[in-house]
C-alpha cells in the first residue's frame, strides 16, 4: 500500500511552532528548498503523517496566496486516536514532516453574502476564506465561538488582522450579551447568502438545527467536520461486494471494514481519516443500498446511494456492486 492516505506525498519542515491558545498549537511548514508549495484555496486542507505514523487532516489556515508556506492549527485532544497527541509531544521546529497535496470539499461558492460560523479548532478553516474573502472585497462576517478567551486559538491574530472588524468573538464564560445568538443570527433566510460552519459536532448541529427550522434551503449550509460524529447505528453485520469491472465476489465481515477486505484482496484504495471525514475513499455504487456511517456526504447525497465511503460505511442490502 502507498502512504495510508494514498496520495502522492512529499516532505516539509516544520519552521516555526508557535502556542496559539490553550492546548492548540500552529505549525509552519516549508519545504526544505524553500519552494513553492502547491497551490490550494479557502477551506482546502492537507493530509498530515504524524510522528506515530497515523495520518490526519489539518485545515490551511494561511492566506492562499502564499505559496511557500503551509500553517495549520493542531489541537490536543485526548479523545483522539492519538495523532494530535503525538503531534505535540514529539513534532518540534526543524523536525520534517510528511504531507499530501491540498484537498477540498469545503469550497467557498460564489454568493452576495459569505457568513463563516466557527467554534473552538473550527476557525482554521474560516480564516482562510476570511483572507480570501478580503481580498476579493467581498461582503462577509466571521463569528467565533469559544469556551474562554484563552481557549481561543489566533484571537489576536483574528483582531489584528485587515478584515478584524468583520470579526466576533463569542465566550462562553464572559457576559451573556456577548454570546452567539443564533436564533437571530439566521432568523431570515438569505437566497444570497451562504453560511460555512466547522467546529465540534454539537455546535454545527446547533446551527443546522437552527438554519433548517428558520427555513434556510440545505445547499446554503456548509459544513466541515473535524470527526465523525457518533450515529445511532445497529451493531454491524456481513455482506457481499461485488467488483464491477472483474464480478469478482469479495465477503466483508462484520469486524472489518470495506476497504480493509479490498486492499487484503489486492485492491487499494485512497484512504485516510477512516471515520468517514475526509472522502478521500469515495466509491461509486452501481447496485445495491449502502449504509452510510459517514459524515461527509449531505443527506440528499446519501439518499441517491449512488456512491458510499468504505472506510467506514456498510450495506443494508445482500451485495453491493461497486464501480471498481
Amino acid at each position: 500500500m502507498r502512504d495510508q492516505a494514498g496520495g502522492d506525498f512529499f516532505d516539509v519542515k516544520v519552521t516555526r511552532r508557535r502556542a496559539e491558545a490553550e492546548d492548540i498549537d500552529s505549525f509552519e511548514l516549508m519545504r526544505p528548498d524553500g519552494g513553492d508549495l502547491p497551490q490550494f484555496r479557502a477551506g482546502a486542507h492537507i493530509d498530515v503523517v504524524a510522528p506515530n505514523g497515523m495520518v490526519r487532516q489539518y485545515s490551511l489556515c494561511n492566506h492562499p496566496n502564499q505559496r511557500q508556506r503551509y500553517l495549520i492549527g493542531v489541537l490536543r485532544d485526548p479523545r483522539s486516536r492519538g495523532a494530535s497527541q503525538s503531534i505535540h509531544e514529539l513534532l518540534a521546529t526543524g523536525d520534517v514532516v510528511r504531507i499530501g497535496a491540498p484537498r477540498n470539499h469545503f469550497a467557498l461558492a460564489p454568493a452576495g453574502r459569505s457568513l463563516l460560523l466557527a467554534a473552538g479548532i473550527g476557525v482554521t478553516p474560516l480564516m482562510c476564506m476570511a483572507e480570501e474573502l478580503h481580498d476579493a472585497g467581498a461582503n462577509f462576517s466571521l463569528h467565533y465561538c469559544a469556551r474562554s478567551r484563552s481557549r481561543a486559538a489566533f484571537h489576536a491574530a483574528l483582531g489584528a488582522s485587515a478584515y478584524g472588524e468583520r470579526v466576533r468573538f463569542h465566550f462562553d464564560d464572559e457576559d451573556q450579551s456577548q454570546r452567539l445568538d443564533l436564533g437571530a443570527l439566521l432568523a431570515q433566510p438569505d437566497p444570497q447568502t451562504h453560511v460555512y460552519v466547522c467546529g465540534p459536532a454539537g455546535f454545527i448541529e446547533a446551527v443546522r438545527n437552527t438554519a433548517s427550522a428558520q427555513g434556510w434551503p440545505a445547499p446554503q449550509i456548509h459544513v466541515e467536520h473535524f470527526a465523525a460524529v457518533a450515529l445511532d447505528l445497529p451493531e454491524p453485520g456481513s455482506f457481499d461486494v461485488r467488483i464491477a469491472s472483474s464480478g469478482k465476489v469479495i465477503r466483508v465481515p462484520a469486524s472489518r471494514s470495506v476497504a480493509e477486505v479490498l486492499e487484503e484482496q489486492g485492491i487499494s484504495l485512497s484512504v485516510s481519516c477512516m471515520e468517514g471525514v475526509c472522502g478521500m475513499c469515495v466509491t461509486g455504487v452501481l447496485e445495491g443500498t449502502p449504509e452510510h456511517r459517514d459524515c461527509f456526504f449531505t443527506g440528499a447525497e446519501k439518499a441517491r446511494n449512488d456512491q458510499f465511503t468504505p472506510c467506514c460505511s456498510r450495506a443494508l442490502s445482500d451485495t453491493l456492486v461497486l464501480d471498481l
